[in-house]
């Protein structure tokens, strides 16, 4: 057995280190030094963290079992983000996973992971995902068209966007007419599907890099910090300015000012 009667700061090393085996952190759970007792605290409350996001990863891959259980392999999450902002396109991404690959334990909603984790999880999902589609719609098409029909524009472009054909997709509070394929909305779904949470996080990061650099070419807007919504300051160089070309002028207050 390792010497784990060490210092408290090599001891620590070790534990961030996984360098300890079960047996040796039962003897540190002995070790009547304060500082080793919370290092051992420490660890559970991570051990106890890993398990319980490792319970949801399961949990989230529920309906993509079922459907694999019925002969669907190739299943595509969809989602959409930007439909509220005053300015910037909508976007939409279709994601097919390896359910089995446990390099999305931790994954979720966008919205609710943090910029690292999300930009982390963007790079894996590029990188392990058997097909990755991004569909973008223009705020002028919106206004043409409605922001509820571009996000099933947007959506559909992400379909046609994928390099492999799913047969069933799975789209988050959506349903889309013309598929070629079957179809299920779920409410709330990027926080019940894995596919789609992963559909969410292309959707958003792509979304939020765009609108970073319309943030440099109008930087009175501060979109790289807003993302295009309604923030004080935004309103503010709207009133001072007038819109820019990013804007949708169909969205109140940007109407107010259309010329």
């Amino acid at each position: 057995m390792k010497n784990v009667q060490g210092t408290v700061s090599e001891i620590k090393q070790q534990l961030q280190n996984d360098g300890l085996t079960h047996e040796e952190i039962e003897v540190l759970r002995q070790d009547e030094r304060a500082g080793v007792q919370k290092l051992i605290q420490q660890y559970d409350q991570k051990l106890e963290k890993e398990r319980q996001l490792k319970e949801q990863y399961e949990q989230m891959k529920v309906y993509e079992y079922q459907l694999k259980s019925k002969g669907y392999y190739s299943v595509a999450g969809i989602d959409e983000v930007g439909r509220g902002p005053l300015a910037g396109p909508v976007v939409a991404a279709s994601v097919i996973l390896d359910s089995r690959d446990e390099s999305f334990i931790g994954i979720n909603d966008s919205k609710k992971l943090s910029e690292l984790k999300r930009n982390q999880f963007y790079e894996t999902i590029l990188k392990c995902a058997r097909a990755v589609g991004i569909g973008i719609v223009d705020s002028q098409t919106i206004d043409e068209i409605n922001i509820y029909e571009a996000s099933k524009k947007a959506m559909k472009l992400a379909i046609d966007d994928m390099e492999v054909n799913a047969d069933y997709y799975l789209l988050d509070a959506m349903k889309l007419e013309g598929l070629q394929a079957p179809q299920q909305s779920l409410i709330k779904g990027d926080q019940k599907s894995v596919s789609i949470a992963a559909g969410s996080i292309v959707a958003k990061v792509t979304r939020d890099r765009l609108m970073v650099e319309a943030g440099k070419e109008f930087p009175s807007f501060e979109f790289d910090r807003n993302m295009g919504y309604g923030t004080a300051n935004h309103l503010k160089a709207l009133e001072q300015h007038g819109p820019t070309p990013c804007h949708r002028m169909s969205f109140n207050p940007v109407s107010l000012y259309k010329i």
